[in-house]
């Protein structure tokens, strides 16, 4: 009797054993997931962090809570969630320049935007948006040669030394064949009210951040720099159709994991992304911002990841040539 009941023993802890990692992976998420997001409440990276966070905790059916990390250009956010550990409870809202930028910009961080992070999947992307004084000269041609004319006199405004808004214009500003007095603001925010106020006369940034003055008809959007022109703004051309290819910055905004993260956790996270984007209030609030949610065959952790180290290989030579330095 005791003979057949050890025998019962050791045979359900073998079964137990055997089934222990599927009941694991089943059992997730079984507590609340954070998204860390590098920048402060109510910029472009937040809102599309805030979006798909509601859509998880109804798919996923737990919790899932967006905390704001700001600092460094994203790299204080970044490092946190780098270190967190790689369950799936802790991941980064990674925006296309803190990703693709901080390798060259802060090469001495502790942690590194490629090898510190498993790709889980993008979630949104947005076309850079050249805007303009509305007294500026009306075409791309006139435009362009007014700023040749009087270089000394423009200034071009930006979100800050290192952010998109600065090396989009960078880019641009290379292709133009100008050197205008670059002006950097601590944020989009105060960089569009000189803007309005006349001390700006153009700068470049993602339409999330643009569209509200461009449709309040404070501003002029004069080009998309994308290969395809943007369903929000109509009539505006891209900036190859414009005269200007090569110039095109689009973008993006995705989910990482902690590098280790169980491949199922980041299977589960990715179809659950998938599910989110596909549902018809996010493509609309995404829509009301001037931003996509990504085609189906840029959905993958592995088209993520390709994308990924295409841009940092991309944004590491123009920041170099360009000598963009964080003192």
């Amino acid at each position: 009797m005791i003979h057949r009941f050890m025998i019962g023993l050791v045979t359900s802890a073998a079964i137990a054993c055997s089934i222990s990692p599927q009941a694991h992976a089943q059992a997730y998420p079984n507590k609340p997931i954070t998204i860390i997001v590098p920048f402060a409440a109510g910029g472009p990276t937040d809102i599309v962090a805030r979006v798909i966070a509601e859509r998880f905790t109804s798919s996923l059916g737990e919790r899932v809570i967006v905390e704001n990390a700001p600092g460094a250009a994203g790299t204080t956010g970044m490092t946190r969630a780098a270190r967190a550990p790689a369950d799936g409870y802790t991941l980064l809202m990674g925006p296309m320049s803190t990703m693709s930028f901080s390798p060259t910009i802060y090469p001495n961080l502790p942690v590194h935007a490629i090898k510190s992070f498993d790709p889980v999947g993008i979630v949104a992307s947005a076309p850079i948006v050249l805007v303009v004084q509305k007294g500026l000269p009306g075409t791309m041609k006139d435009f362009v040669a007014h700023v040749k004319a009087n270089a000394g006199k423009m200034q071009n405004g930006n979100a800050g030394i290192g952010s998109t808004s600065h090396l989009a214009c960078v880019l641009l500003n290379s292709r133009f064949g100008v050197k205008p007095a670059i002006v950097p603001y601590k944020g989009t925010a105060p960089a569009m009210q000189d803007m309005l106020t006349g001390q700006v006369h153009y700068l470049c940034d993602q339409s999330t951040s643009v569209m509200g003055q461009v449709k309040a008809g404070a501003v002029r959007a004069l080009a998309v720099l994308a290969p395809e022109p943007s369903p929000a703004l109509p009539g505006v051309p891209t900036i190859a159709k414009a005269g200007y290819p090569g110039a095109e910055m689009v973008v993006w905004n995705a989910l990482f994991a902690p590098k280790g993260t169980p491949a199922d956790i980041i299977k589960q996270l990715n179809a659950a992304i998938a599910k989110g984007v596909d549902d018809g209030a996010s493509r609309e609030r995404f829509a009301s911002l001037g931003a996509e949610a990504p085609s189906a065959d840029l959905r993958s952790p592995q088209a993520l990841g390709k994308l990924h180290a295409a841009d940092v290989e991309k944004w590491g030579k123009i920041i170099r040539e360009a000598g963009v330095k964080i003192n």
